[in-house]
């Protein structure tokens, strides 16, 4: 099986929108195919996810207090012990209300096993008192590719720098915006390897993803090297999650076509159809 995330959004307006469905739909597919599984449609799932919370709509948070997190599923299923692709597929989509997952700065561990046990090193960096894990690629033990639950931005300069998706790395849709949202101000993206010795030389560095949104790294620990980043509002994070979250909670215009409201309006029968 596999799954995935979103949110909901309720605007200053009082509106529901959720934030670029359509490539969540994608990206299930994409996970899909890998193993052999028969995914919905895009019209399918982003129905359904509108369907599921239009029927919890009074679970979606105030602004500013938190969003309404999407966990669309997809589980092989039926009679068959051989090694095989499973002859059906249940696709079940659940939400909950969240606040901010991650309130505070990141201080990073990086991992040095590469077999990537990603529970148990979690577990052990935050007994460690760290908040997170960053792990490095298998193939060389030289270049980073990404937190335990998101993606990774190096900055240097007007550069932005983050692996680049190769198989083994999500290929994050709040990655994907926050690299458009950084050409627009004038940073050239680059996805590209990047080893830590570049990441320990970096000027900045920041988590985003669906849950972290955009999360500012203020240190990173290596064997026995702490270094320290950029952190505050002059940091090109902070500005980066501004402007994101202006988009996702409707406080300013979405020149992009990002966001989509969900019109109680729709019945189930354009699911089923």
């Amino acid at each position: 099986g596999l799954f995935e995330g979103l949110k909901a959004y309720r605007t200053q307006m009082g509106r529901i929108t959720l934030f670029r469905p359509e490539q969540n739909a994608l990206r299930m597919q994409m996970g899909a195919d890998r193993l052999c599984m028969t995914p919905p449609s895009v019209d399918q799932f982003v129905e359904a996810v509108k369907q599921t919370v239009i029927a919890n709509k009074k679970w979606v948070p105030p602004p500013g207090k938190g969003t309404l997190y999407i966990r669309p599923l997809l589980i092989g299923s039926g009679a068959v012990l051989g090694i095989a692709s499973a002859p059906e597929y249940m696709f079940v989509v659940y939400v909950s209300p969240v606040g901010n997952y991650h309130k505070f700065l990141f201080s990073l561990y990086i991992y040095l096993l590469f077999l990537l046990k990603v529970v148990k090193s979690l577990r052990e960096a935050k007994s460690a008192g760290f908040s997170d894990v960053l792990f490095l690629d298998a193939a060389t033990g030289r270049n980073i590719e990404e937190v335990s639950t998101c993606n990774i931005f190096v900055v240097k300069e007007n550069i932005l720098s983050t692996p680049p998706i190769s198989g083994t790395i999500l290929p994050g849709i709040t990655r994907k915006s926050i690299s458009e949202l950084a050409r627009d101000i004038g940073y050239q993206v680059q996805e590209r390897d990047v080893s830590v010795d570049e990441l320990l030389e970096a000027e900045e560095v920041f988590c985003k993803g669906t849950a972290v949104v955009v999360r500012a790294v203020e240190s990173v620990t290596f064997y026995e090297t702490k270094i320290k980043y950029i952190t505050g509002e002059n940091a090109l994070s902070t500005k980066l999650h501004v402007m994101l979250t202006n988009i996702q909670m409707g406080v300013v215009e979405d020149t992009k076509d990002w966001m989509v409201e969900i019109n109680d309006t729709i019945g189930i029968d354009t699911f089923l159809n």
